[in-house]
């Protein structure tokens, strides 16, 4: 009898484990940012280019540097503007309830040529760069990126005079 209770024990402990370290990953840290009527990129001399946006949507949490994401719509299309691209970058999975944000279809467009990364700013926090893809058919997308400094950080290579200091 006590054999059973103790699986039992054991095995609804589990199930509630997996049930809040789902809630906690999927749905807790995360809050609403304040939509806005402008972004701001940055020309390759770092000078400011402000673009009107309208439908901003976006999520942050505090838990990481990277969970911010945003959607938007926008007139700007990517050949237009004289903004910084962005190298490398890889559109980070949302939660499955934000979904105006689908890494996937944004990879793809990148992929196929129909939109662009471009930076937004760097370092918003030690090796984490925002980023924004806007594609052709006016749709904008922003997500963090870890830089080069944050990946010699995190795989503890040393760092090196190009990365700022770390606060």
């Amino acid at each position: 009898m006590t054999g059973k209770f103790l699986v039992i024990l054991i095995l609804v402990s589990a199930l509630l484990g997996g049930a809040a370290m789902y809630y906690l990953q999927v749905f807790a840290y995360y809050e609403e940012v304040a939509p806005v009527e402008e972004i701001t990129l940055l020309s390759a001399d770092d000078t400011p280019i402000t673009l009107p946006v309208s439908g901003f949507e976006g999520i942050d949490a505090d838990s990481s540097p990277i969970r911010f994401r945003a959607c938007f719509d926008t007139a700007a299309r990517p050949g237009t503007i004289a903004a910084a691209p962005y190298p490398g970058a890889s559109p980070r999975n949302a939660p499955f309830w934000f979904d105006c944000f689908d890494a996937e279809a944004i990879a793809a467009q990148m992929a196929a040529g129909t939109a662009q990364v471009f930076t937004m700013a760097r370092n918003i926090e030690f090796g984490v760069d925002r980023v924004v893809a806007l594609t052709e058919d006016g749709r904008g997308y922003v997500w963090q990126e870890i830089n080069e400094c944050g990946d010699k950080a995190y795989d503890g290579t040393p760092l090196g005079d190009d990365c700022p200091a770390r606060d």
